[in-house]
């Protein structure tokens, strides 16, 4: 569950609305910056080259505008996105929470592989606080449940490490309800971060209730479906994608889903034309009506995407717009 902290229409870094993250401390924008995709290119779930001086830059921007927490994967980019992040906070001078996850591990050749053997956590932890450059992470999240065996002895580990004041929070990411009670067993979830938009809902039935019953703050990434409701992404765009940018085989950026998806984002338009606000952040605001819901991650790669997205911190759906997208969903579904 979530308390606000403060309240803000005007997007400016004082007054943007904090909300409590789950059982934590920590008062976290209703925005975060997501680094999935300045990781780079060359691993499996890339993006496509990334100049890193400009991901330097837009991480600024973002911690600049007010956003006070940076979601990052040992993964992305096999250890580069954390690389990135450490240079940019380097120049930062309000430090924002650094949020980071482990399971997800590559070999010499770039394959990738799942652990959660205590082994493989704890010297996941260490390789990532030496890439961040950080003594302390503030929330450490276990990226998958997989291996599905090796759940408890991992969220073990992740609690000892908490408790040797390595980690600040634990968290988890992409778990079901039975999952998370393996898990509550041994230690409390602070948090869990599931991929939430117009097009994907599967947590609203059963995870979303479990979390707000637990206190379990949730931070849902992809709100804008890897930016396909951005308003920036056309059939002829995702055609001229680089062959290694993973959405390229995604079914939502694909017939028979795509005409739907961008009918979709001509609604998500309208109505942001209607308050001066681009499609994503209609889409972004739109998850965030949810109750359960802390916070959603935005990603970026330019500093002016920044400025396009930093309006869905303050940005509020009518139920009349939100019953305009309802109705289309349920007549398109």
């Amino acid at each position: 569950m979530s308390t606000t902290q403060t309240a803000s229409h005007t997007g400016t870094a004082s007054t943007f609305e904090k909300r409590q993250l789950g059982n934590s401390d920590l008062h976290i924008t209703t925005i975060g910056y997501g680094a999935w995709a300045i990781g780079g290119g060359n691993w499996e779930f890339a993006w496509g080259a990334q100049d890193d001086d400009e991901s330097v830059k837009t991480i600024e921007r973002a911690i600049d505008s007010g956003i006070n927490w940076i979601d990052t994967a040992a993964i992305y980019g096999l250890g580069h996105s954390e690389e990135i992040v450490a240079r940019a906070l380097k120049n930062i001078g309000s430090k924002p929470y650094v949020f980071t996850k482990c399971s997800m591990r590559w070999n010499d050749d770039r394959q990738i592989y799942r652990s959660l053997t205590a082994a493989s956590v704890q010297e996941e932890l260490e390789n990532s606080l030496r890439r961040l450059n950080v003594d302390t992470i503030d929330l450490y999240q276990i990226h998958w449940p997989n291996p599905e065996t090796e759940i408890e002895e991992g969220w073990e580990t992740m609690a000892k490490l908490q408790q040797q004041g390595k980690v600040r929070y634990i968290g988890v990411s992409n778990f079901n309800v039975e999952q998370m009670k393996r898990a509550q067993k041994i230690a409390p979830i602070t948090s869990l971060q599931p991929p939430y938009s117009l097009l994907n809902r599967n947590i609203e039935p059963e995870i979303l209730p479990f979390c707000q019953q637990n206190n379990i703050g949730v931070i849902n990434y992809s709100p804008m479906v890897s930016g396909l409701l951005s308003g920036k992404m056309t059939a002829e765009r995702i055609q001229s994608l680089p062959a290694d940018d993973w959405r390229k085989r995604s079914p939502n950026f694909n017939e028979p889903k795509l005409s739907r998806n961008l009918k979709l984002v001509e609604i998500l338009r309208e109505i942001g034309n209607s308050r001066g606000v681009e499609p994503g952040v209609v889409a972004t605001a739109w998850t965030l009506r949810h109750p359960a819901i802390t916070a959603a991650i935005v990603g970026a790669r330019r500093p002016d995407q920044i400025d396009g997205v930093l309006p869905s911190a303050a940005f509020r759906l009518t139920d009349q717009e939100a019953e305009r997208l309802e109705s289309f969903l349920r007549s398109n579904p």
